[in-house]
């Protein structure tokens, strides 16, 4: 069976990508920060499908951590893709930058942007050796130029330039940057404190974009969902000029 690893899957996007997976039979390696709920969320994905389910409690921030999620991977002997999901927001309401402070921002990129690199780099000879995948999520505000959005803006575009790079020096692997666009989610209700955000799409209404990435496996880039949803044609990158 393939194996996927999966960081932030307790609940949101990670979570309905893994049932999604789970569904078809794939062995799964899970994280995310709260014990108790990836637990929980652990067993539902086991009750969905035939495959191994290893879940691993932590910060992606932590090396400590990011070395049992590789020794995981290792014990499951193949690694055929990696999502790198989990994301903070930062301060929330978020502030404008001039503003925002330096300690935040810091983390911010800890977690989004500098956690998914160090996670990435020893997990390669695995998703080499069986010309895997790996998924970046990304966010429009890495390409807009949001007021408010100084802190997640900014490490999601360095995350986005992270993959383009690594998908030109690793030509035998996928390496894509995945823009959901907006969904409902706890973090994105974080950034809208106190508003309705139930008009924005379900996760599992997203899911299937991505699913269409790992089925055709397109040139590496950089995908937004709604065109992958609303196309029907070959995936072509966003930005590619079509």
């Amino acid at each position: 069976m393939p194996v996927a690893l999966i960081t932030g899957a307790s609940r949101g996007f990670g979570y309905a990508l893994a049932s999604m997976l789970a569904d078809r039979g794939w062995d799964l390696v899970v994280d995310a920060r709260e014990p108790t709920a990836l637990a929980a969320a652990a067993e539902r994905l086991r009750s969905r499908g035939t495959g191994d389910v290893v879940a691993v409690a932590g910060d992606v921030a932590d090396p400590a951590h990011r070395t049992a999620l590789v020794g995981a991977v290792d014990a499951l002997g193949r690694l055929d893709l990696l999502v790198n999901n989990a994301s903070v927001l930062g301060p929330s309401p978020q502030p404008t930058l001039d503003r925002y402070p330096v300690a935040d921002i810091e983390q911010v990129l800890r977690v989004n942007t500098v956690a998914p690199l160090a996670l990435t780099q020893p997990l390669l000879p695995r998703l080499l050796a069986g010309s895997g995948t790996v998924v970046n999520l990304s966010s429009d505000a890495a390409v807009e130029a949001y007021p408010g959005w100084g802190g997640y803006g900014a490490s999601k575009a360095a995350l986005d330039q992270l993959t383009a790079i690594l998908a030109a020096e690793q030509p035998d692997l996928r390496v894509y940057a995945f823009d959901p666009g907006d969904m409902r989610t706890d973090l994105h209700q974080q950034a809208f404190p106190g508003e309705d955000i139930s008009d924005r799409p379900l996760p599992e209404t997203v899911v299937p974009a991505l699913l269409r990435l790992l089925d055709t496996r397109p040139p590496s880039g950089r995908y937004r969902a709604g065109d992958l949803l609303a196309d029907t044609s070959p995936a072509v990158p966003a930005g590619s000029g079509r």
